[in-house]
């Protein structure tokens, strides 16, 4: 079905991996086409409770995009080109209302740095390098890094690894807070699953609910509280709502419909 990606659903979990490992998983047309075709599929199919993105290989997650691409383009083709990238996959992962999280099994430089930090959150491999090297090529991100990164990170650090082009190592990542967890490589995918796990045992409309509110967070919303109050409110007309607290009530493990 995809040229450019493997997909996989296992126990309600998507994974989506990009395969292009004799090219680090770069980014290119195809590519991005493909993601967001995946990640409709995302949206559009009940089965898949949440999704993981990954890379092929063990060395790169998505170590940038095809500069091949860009050396045709001017301003109005570069403007496209990333507005096109935001439109179907990076700003569609953010606001998925399924959980999707990023495993990320090597270097992630450039869009695939982007396409991570899209991600709800990140499971890195210890071998994952993370950068935005775009300065380098004269250009700076252009799928949300720029706006993304200093959610995550903070503004001065962000400032420093975008105007220097820096790598920095998967402990480094963690210890800013651009990754949740840090595990060897051959664990990666089974702990990226096992927290997928725990959070599809959870109510989904809650859980789409949490990632709005979150969103809103990360982009200083004004109306952040207000849409916290309203989505608030609304859990209460459903059956899940219902279903947890009367199995906390109840002493016993609540089954949530998503109803």
């Amino acid at each position: 079905m995809y040229q450019t990606l493997l997909t996989e659903l296992q126990e309600g979990t998507f994974v989506i991996t990009i395969n292009r490992p004799d090219k680090l998983n770069a980014l290119n047309k195809d590519v991005i086409e493909e993601l967001g075709k995946a990640l409709d599929e995302v949206y559009n199919n009940a089965d898949i409770k949440s999704a993981i993105i990954t890379g092929a290989g063990e060395k790169g997650f998505v170590a940038g995009a095809d500069i091949s691409e860009f050396t045709s383009l001017d301003s109005k083709g570069g403007e496209a080109l990333a507005k096109k990238g935001q439109d179907n996959v990076f700003d569609k992962a953010e606001n998925c209302p399924k959980p999707i999280v990023a495993a990320v099994n090597g270097f992630a430089l450039g869009g695939g740095c982007e396409l991570a930090m899209s991600c709800h959150f990140r499971i890195a491999a210890e071998n994952a390098k993370f950068g935005q090297p775009e300065v380098n090529l004269g250009l700076i991100p252009g799928y949300g890094g720029t706006q993304r990164m200093t959610q995550l990170i903070g503004k001065g650090k962000t400032m420093e690894l975008m105007m220097t082009g820096d790598m920095i190592g998967a402990e480094e990542a963690k210890s800013l807070g651009l990754v949740n967890h840090v595990v060897p490589q051959a664990e990666l995918m089974a702990k990226t699953k096992e927290i997928l796990q725990k959070i599809q045992s959870k109510a989904p409309i809650a859980i789409a609910k949490v990632i709005s509110c979150v969103n809103d967070a990360a982009k200083a919303d004004k109306d952040g509280f207000a849409n916290e109050i309203a989505r608030f409110g609304e859990c209460f007309d459903t059956e899940d709502m219902r279903e947890g607290t009367t199995a906390f009530l109840e002493k016993r493990k609540a089954a949530f419909s998503g109803k």
